[in-house]
């Protein structure tokens, strides 16, 4: 079972042992990293492409018709890449090693799954990181079978819906240093609306 070092114990270590306050740098620079939800990629719905109807389609009677199958079934899932950027400031002075991302995932307010993303990404002064995270969950458990909600919740996720909603990853970063991974002392909250198509 792993121990997590809380995170000002392991500041303190850091400030004790690290040569040149390297450590306190990284902290200080994973502290100016901003998040974003940057787009959702690969979604399948019971089968139905949000890619496909993100470029200009709808759903159809073919799309509906396995919606409600699913739905009556009790079992929709859906599977999605969520890409969250990070992006350190140029005017940041250290490199942010990020080495993990702890999340849980909200939609339209509901929280859902959690997980944790596991790949390190230097992120030096003035770059961007892109953190590609693979999503799965079935979404009559949080939502229900009626079709009605579940085929307006679809179309949102496809940004092709006129009523907005909103996808909330609350997130902990883990940043890399001379003591070992010390985690964010606190979570992180971002929102990526989508639906409010016409708006």
């Amino acid at each position: 079972m792993s121990r997590t070092v809380p995170f000002f114990v392991a500041l303190l270590a850091a400030l004790l042992v690290a040569p040149g306050c390297t450590t306190i740098q990284q902290l200080a620079a994973l502290r100016q990293v901003q998040f974003d939800l940057d787009r959702v990629s690969n979604g399948l719905v019971a089968g139905v492409d949000l890619d496909r109807i993100a470029r200009g389609g709808d759903l159809g009677p073919a799309d509906l018709a396995r919606l409600g199958t699913a739905a009556a079934r009790g079992e929709v899932p859906l599977r999605f890449t969520l890409h969250v950027g990070a992006e350190n400031p140029a005017d940041n002075p250290a490199a942010a090693q990020l080495v993990s991302l702890d999340w849980t995932l909200f939609l339209d307010g509901t929280e859902t799954v959690s997980g944790v993303y596991n790949d390190d990404r230097l992120v030096p002064p003035g770059g961007v990181a892109d953190l590609p995270i693979e999503m799965e969950l079935d979404l009559v458990r949080f939502f229900g079978r009626n079709v009605g909600d579940l085929t307006t919740l679809v179309r949102n996720l496809a940004g092709a819906d006129t009523r907005r909603q909103t996808v909330r990853l609350e997130a902990r970063p883990t940043v890399s240093t001379p003591v070992g991974p010390i985690r964010y002392p606190g979570t992180i909250s971002i929102d990526f609306p989508v639906g409010g198509a016409g708006r």
